[in-house]
């Protein structure tokens, strides 16, 4: 295994993911289309911690023939967790005829990276690229919701947006613990699983709650 604390940091994320997608999944969820986004959520992160991390432990050569299947299928999978956050904060905000434009944009954004990954460059910043602006979308989004509808649980999930913005920028500069034994990637997972158990604790909330959180039934409420 030539990078042990960046596999198993990895794997350790696929790990927590899973089981919530298996809690979302097994929930009594009452908006369940939101439910649905978080489980792409979750599950696609889970995936490219696969991927990611049997390439760092076993394929780092990129001469590699597992790596020239592993690294692209990671990118991918990163590229379908963008098109959650676009999608919850959509409905999060949003009508249904814009989240529905929303929705079909973010579709497109992710066909037109997916094809650059697979037939132009499969460097890492393709993945920011499109992971960045959606995820502050989505923090936009979860402040929004707090400010009408003050839930502990949404503060948390506004907590673990920031803090995974925080660790991508410490990935970046490559803040690590260790150069060798626990260098910038592990740490950035680390910080990731904690902000993703932050996470996961609104995508449960918010998933349960009645009425819904959503800012369209808001509006029909108070007209109604």
């Amino acid at each position: 295994m030539t990078e042990p604390a960046v596999t198993l940091t990895d794997y350790a994320l696929a790990i927590e993911c899973a089981i919530f997608v298996v809690a979302l999944a097994r929930l009594d969820a009452r908006d369940k289309q939101l439910c649905f986004w978080f489980i792409v959520f979750f599950a696609s992160i889970g995936a490219a911690s696969v991927f990611g991390g049997t390439v760092h432990g076993f394929f780092l050569a990129a001469s590699s023939p597992g790596r020239r299947i592993l690294w692209p299928a990671t990118l991918l999978a990163i590229l379908v967790t963008s098109l959650a956050p676009w999608n919850i904060g959509a409905v999060l905000q949003l009508g249904e005829r814009k989240a529905a434009l929303v929705r079909r944009l973010a579709i497109a954004q992710l066909v037109l990276f997916s094809v650059g990954v697979l037939f132009v460059t499969s460097k890492f910043y393709v993945g920011i690229i499109a992971y960045l602006p959606s995820t502050l979308f989505l923090l936009f989004a979860l402040v929004t919701t707090y400010r009408r509808r003050p839930d502990p649980a949404i503060r948390w999930g506004v907590a673990g947006l920031a803090l995974t913005l925080v660790a991508a920028v410490l990935q970046q500069l490559r803040v690590g613990i260790h150069p060798v034994y626990f260098n910038h990637n592990a740490l950035y997972h680390v910080i990731q699983g904690a902000a993703l158990g932050m996470i996961f604790v609104a995508a449960r909330s918010i998933s349960r709650a009645w009425p819904l959180i959503r800012r369209s039934h808001d509006i029909k409420t108070r007209i109604s």
